[in-house]
């Protein structure tokens, strides 16, 4: 064995470092044949080979990995953003006035993050034209921009960079503005005298529009879920057409934890469409505007229930509380779906129910039946008697009624048997018969190899009736001799 560098020929794939040099196989043709292995660092990235699965399956799983990581990335930077914004809300000008020291460095870091943020983005979409080239086996990038990747990454980034600045753009910045204690009532975010209304009116704007970055949170839930992580799903899912987008992984989700991720679903809303409501109607300085009032009417509202003692009082309140109303109505749907599907028998309930069923009323079908037969004979003996016209009547009517009985009865039970025929477990039935596919294959063999013995002994038989024939003709011929 012996250690060199390989240039690597054209239609072999490139090799980094040294290769070892196995000598003694041989090949087809009777040449030695030489194994080369890599000896480059192991955790090291190689460029991608055009026409190389190899390569490609391990550039697109590292894709994948650099994407999951990305999107966890880009989504601490967007929930930071916005915690920061909450904060700035509620403590300007509470604790700090505005323009300090204090809110021009919190609006700094949410523009920091607002900037990593499209950072952020930016390198995902990057990863995942990377992808996209791997996936279709392309060479030029310019391939998979598309009109819709690029309208859609335009908005994304025109979405991510949404964030207020007008506590820092406006006028008079940094010029003291009276000072407010906690008891006092509470100016709109961090703009309060009346100059500034139009910019007390964008920065409001802007901070409800920074909500929007939380569409980040399906992306992480579809990338970092076990269905696009398992081979499995992966591999059942091509071969049955079946794309894992955000919408199968949410019925997944909403087929194995109903109740869970509607309950999470429903206080996040909850919480987030207060304090906006909250933010909403500040500027009014309503009671709508206290955090523990804006709870109660989001509440009603999602509820759909409205008792009228709260009310919106601005234009962004009212859109709140209508989107509020909105979403009220699919959860309580969604809600319906979940709960009837959690009372619903399941086919082993249904069948022994169905069974019980069947059972009772058959019971209830022979006691009809006596009942009429003990109704005619009782009518035919009043008939005979001919002395009471009260009591043959009475016996009619008994008997009418039991007849009626008899055939609601039989008319319920058929409809029973009938939903119970409809209930045909698919399953069970395609078991069957591929028991008896596989019943019927094992008779053909069988039936194939009695013909052929059947053949063979066929065979046998000839050739002993050949000899014998052979043998009986020597056997005159002999004696033929013999009686000459």
């Amino acid at each position: 064995m012996e250690l060199n560098a390989r240039e690597p020929r054209p239609p072999e794939p490139k090799t980094d470092g040294l290769a070892v040099n196995c000598d003694g196989l041989a090949s087809h043709n009777g040449e030695p044949a030489e194994i080369t292995v890599s000896l480059s660092h192991p955790g090291k990235r190689v460029s991608p080979i055009e026409g190389s699965n190899l390569y490609r399956l391990r550039d697109r799983k590292f894709l994948l990995e650099d994407k999951r990581r990305l999107c966890a990335w880009a989504l601490g930077a967007a929930m930071l953003g916005i915690l920061l914004m909450i904060a700035h809300a509620e403590l300007c000008p509470a604790v700090y006035q505005p323009g300090s020291i204090y809110a021009l460095s919190i609006n700094g870091l949410i523009s920091v993050s607002t900037g990593c943020l499209l950072i952020l983005i930016i390198a995902f979409h990057y990863k995942d034209i990377r992808l996209f080239i791997i996936d279709h086996n392309q060479v030029d990038w310019r391939i998979a921009m598309t009109t819709n990747r690029v309208l859609g990454i335009s908005l994304e980034l025109l979405v991510c960079a949404i964030h207020p600045v007008a506590s820092y753009l406006g006028p008079d910045v940094g010029v003291p503005s009276p000072v407010l204690t906690w008891n006092s009532s509470v100016p709109p975010i961090c703009l309060c005298q009346s100059q500034r209304h139009t910019w007390m009116e964008v920065e409001l704007l802007l901070s409800g529009l920074m909500f929007l970055r939380l569409y980040l949170v399906h992306r992480a839930i579809l990338l970092h879920s076990k269905v696009l992580l398992s081979a499995s799903y992966r591999s059942i899912g091509s071969l049955n057409n079946i794309n894992f987008t955000f919408r199968f992984v949410l019925k997944v989700l909403m087929n194995k934890y109903p109740a869970r991720t509607l309950l999470v679903f429903i206080m996040f809303f909850w919480l987030s469409a207060a304090w906006m409501l909250r933010l909403c109607e500040r500027q009014e300085e309503v009671n709508t505007g206290d955090m523990g009032t804006a709870l109660w009417l989001i509440a009603i509202t999602f509820l759909t229930v409205g008792y009228g003692d709260v009310a919106p009082q601005t234009s962004c309140g009212k859109v709140v509380c209508l989107f509020t109303g909105v979403m009220g109505v699919a959860c309580t749907a969604m809600l319906v779906a979940v709960v009837t599907k959690k009372l619903a028998l399941n086919k082993g309930e249904k069948h022994v129910h169905f069974f019980m069923m069947d059972i009772q009323i058959s019971k209830e079908i022979r006691n009809a039946a006596a009942n009429v037969l003990r109704e005619c004979w009782l009518l035919h003996r009043t008939t005979q008697a001919k002395n009471n016209n009260g009591e043959h009547r009475h016996h009619q009517r008994c008997l009418l009624e039991a007849i009626r009985v008899f055939r609601h009865l039989r008319l319920k039970q058929r409809k029973l048997r009938d939903y119970t025929s409809e209930m045909v477990d698919l399953s069970k039935m395609q078991m069957i018969m591929c028991d008896l596919s596989a019943n019927w294959n094992n008779s053909y063999r069988e039936l194939e190899q009695r013909i052929i013995s059947m053949e063979q002994k066929l065979d046998e038989l000839g050739q002993s009736f050949q000899s014998t024939s052979q043998l009986l003709s020597q056997a005159l011929h002999r004696r033929r001799l013999d009686h000459r």
